[in-house]
């Protein structure tokens, strides 16, 4: 049956995973566009409801991603629900409601030779999207998201990720937790740091690494400083000062790649 009040007690419930605390509560959170909502039929996330608009009928690209997937609850809504439950001025015609993921972080520092992006209080929402896509992008094993960064459910940084939110694990857990295990285990903690002395360029990064980026503003916080094995600094040769974290994030990563990958070529 389709909604069409925004008033309707569903779609209030909808609208509530606008925000974080509501997120937490509910286990669930929201994701828009068709774009996303595809990579998250591909990926079997547990969606539970895909909610699209009257109007323009349910796209044909998710009609194709989402045959024989009984468990999927399709809601034809209003333009006025759409809205109510989006946060951009210009909603997509649909949006998803899924079940939040919990994975765990013990199996990566049994990896071999795993390559992972740990977060430490980057606050900034595309920030932190733009790094789990460039991990995905590079072949990362998944990004660690500690304490004071933004949430990975925000729907800022759920488009920022384009989809790869879906393709690679990405673990919420304290910091002062997993470091100490991994190092334990012979996992290398590098990062960067406008004071190191040792170029990125120098170090090898085909042993098991885990790349450690910090807030925007102030860098590592000083427990997971004190826990780092290496400092890198990323050679500048202009004026800038500083890189973007996620730029920063990405020199490292495709450095780590080239090296994996490409270096005996």
């Amino acid at each position: 049956m389709d909604i069409i009040s925004p008033q309707n007690a569903r779609v209030k419930e909808w609208a509530q995973l606008l925000e974080k605390k509501h997120r937490d509560r509910q286990q669930r959170y929201l994701v828009e566009g068709i774009h996303l909502v595809q990579e998250a039929l591909k990926a079997e996330a547990e969606i539970e409801v895909i909610a699209y608009s009257v109007d323009h009928g349910i796209p044909s690209e998710l009609a194709q991603a989402g045959a024989g997937k009984l468990s999927v609850e399709w809601v034809g809504v209003s333009e006025a629900v759409i809205a109510k439950c989006s946060d951009t001025k210009s909603p997509q015609p649909v949006f998803a409601v899924i079940r939040k993921h919990r994975s765990s972080w013990e199996a990566l520092i049994e990896q071999d030779n795993g390559l992972v992006v740990v977060l430490d209080g980057v606050q900034d929402p595309g920030n932190v999207g733009t790094i789990i896509r460039t991990a995905d992008a590079a072949g990362a094993s998944a990004v660690i998201v500690g304490p004071g960064c933004a949430d990975i459910y925000n729907p800022k940084t759920l488009r920022s990720t384009m989809g790869s939110i879906f393709h690679l694990p990405v673990i919420e857990v304290d910091l002062t937790e997993i470091l100490p295990k991994a190092k334990e285990k012979g996992i290398r903690l590098a990062g960067t740091s406008l004071q190191a002395a040792r170029i990125c360029y120098e170090y090898d990064f085909r042993g098991p690494t885990w790349l450690l980026f910090g807030s925007e503003a102030s860098g590592l916080s000083a427990p997971v400083q004190a826990e780092l094995d290496d400092a890198l600094i990323i050679p500048m040769k202009g004026h800038a000062e500083s890189l973007n974290v996620a730029m920063a994030a990405s020199i490292l990563l495709y450095e780590a790649l080239r090296q994996r990958e490409f270096s005996g070529r």
